[in-house]
């Protein structure tokens, strides 16, 4: 007997193998049925999904044999992955100096036929074989070789697949730490930044009751009261961004529509004249209260905000079908130019220098909208002409 030697780029073939987290993994029905389908094809009593490692080959599958691995040395597999580029046929080990003595032909499970066809990743590296052994001498015909070769790119196609799914796991995983790790940042920073921020509110309005300041003071003071109302909005506005993903994960409730636009009116009464007006034929919903609430309040307020009509008109519409909610947030306001309607969406991204009322955007508000709205399965489009007016809409998955 033979023992197999090493493959040429050992080190790296085990590192490929191990980046699959398959050794050792239960039994799954996707590998069975292809060792069951290539026992069947080949006409064998035996059939294998091996992957060999540094002291074993070791079962993915196993077709009509009972031990889950054996021992590296006498693996007719481990001699296979030496030629990765063909199959190894041995028609009769009995008659091979390789295999003549070895104790699984000597013995069970009687290995004298062997088909092994080498499970090559993309990488290059052969990882083991899908194999088909009988206890008798045997011959595959060209037809059953094909076959046994389809099967064994189905076995890489099904590696590939769990890698890629183990990849995306890790991702998610790292994305979610690094999200959580932002949350708190953001509120420890926030809280930080605010207090300093009241101060200095403070001070300015102590400074403007001082009837002692010159002109050119007050007006410093002013704008540094302004700029400081400003900085503690966009944190506000930040911390409403990421405070977004507990909203979306509210439960559901029975939302009356025209109490909710009724509270909007009442929140926004005192900024300007407006006329809200909802269409529907909706009495309620059964939705995330909060996403919606926040959604159209945000929606509404961009309509008042830029706005140069001396009425503010805004016409609320929503409608449904058996999947989803739709909403429709309909203003006369100044309208968006189409080259500025993706660029919206992107937080931190203003596209007018100041609103109505002389304040700055922040470029955080229609990023919460689209974040609120897709944690709800919903998609938010656009529909605007500069000097026209603009209508949002937005559904809301049932």
């Amino acid at each position: 007997m033979e023992a197999p030697t090493p493959h040429k780029n050992e080190k790296e073939r085990l590192e490929n193998l191990l980046s699959y987290y398959i050794l050792d993994t239960f039994p799954e029905e996707d590998y069975d049925a292809i060792t069951t389908i290539a026992a069947q094809i080949c006409g064998t009593s035996i059939s294998l999904i091996s992957l060999i490692d540094d002291k074993r080959q070791w079962f993915k599958s196993r077709y009509g044999l009972a031990v889950p691995e054996t021992p590296k040395e006498y693996a007719f597999c481990a001699h296979a992955i030496n030629t990765p580029e063909a199959p190894m046929i041995i028609n009769d080990s009995r008659k091979d100096q390789r295999f003549q003595d070895n104790p699984l032909v000597t013995g069970d499970p009687y290995v004298i036929f062997y088909a092994g066809i080498p499970l090559n990743t993309k990488e290059g590296f052969p990882l083991g074989t899908l194999c088909v052994i009988d206890e008798e001498p045997k011959e595959l015909s060209e037809k059953q070789l094909k076959a046994l070769q389809a099967l064994s790119r189905q076995v890489i196609g099904l590696l590939e697949l769990r890698k890629s799914k183990r990849e995306l796991e890790d991702t998610n995983q790292r994305l979610a730490e690094a999200n959580e790790n932002l949350n708190k940042f953001v509120h420890v920073v926030a809280h930080d930044l605010k207090t300093p921020l009241n101060n200095i509110t403070m001070i300015v309005d102590m400074l403007l009751i001082d009837q002692k300041m010159t002109e050119k003071q007050a007006r410093y003071t002013n704008m540094i009261g302004k700029a400081t109302g400003n900085l503690r909005h966009i944190i506000d506005r930040l911390l409403e961004y990421y405070k977004s993903d507990e909203i979306g994960k509210a439960k559901k409730v029975n939302l009356v529509l025209s109490e909710l636009i009724d509270n909007l009116r009442s929140l926004l009464s005192m900024k300007a004249e407006i006329n809200i007006q909802l269409h529907t034929v909706i009495h309620q919903l059964n939705t995330n209260q909060a996403v919606v609430e926040q959604v159209l309040l945000n929606l509404v307020t961009n309509a008042v905000k830029y706005n140069d009509k001396e009425v503010v008109e805004i016409s609320i519409t929503v409608t449904e079908d058996p999947a989803v909610y739709v909403f429709q947030v309909k203003d006369n306001g100044v309208g968006i130019a189409p080259e500025n309607q993706e660029k919206i969406f992107e937080i931190f991204t203003t596209v007018s220098r100041q609103d109505r009322f002389g304040a700055q955007g922040s470029g955080i508000g229609l990023a919460t909208v689209q974040k609120l709205v897709s944690s709800q399965g919903g998609v938010v489009n656009l529909v605007s002409e500069p000097g026209q007016g603009s209508t949002f809409s937005f559904t809301i998955k049932k």
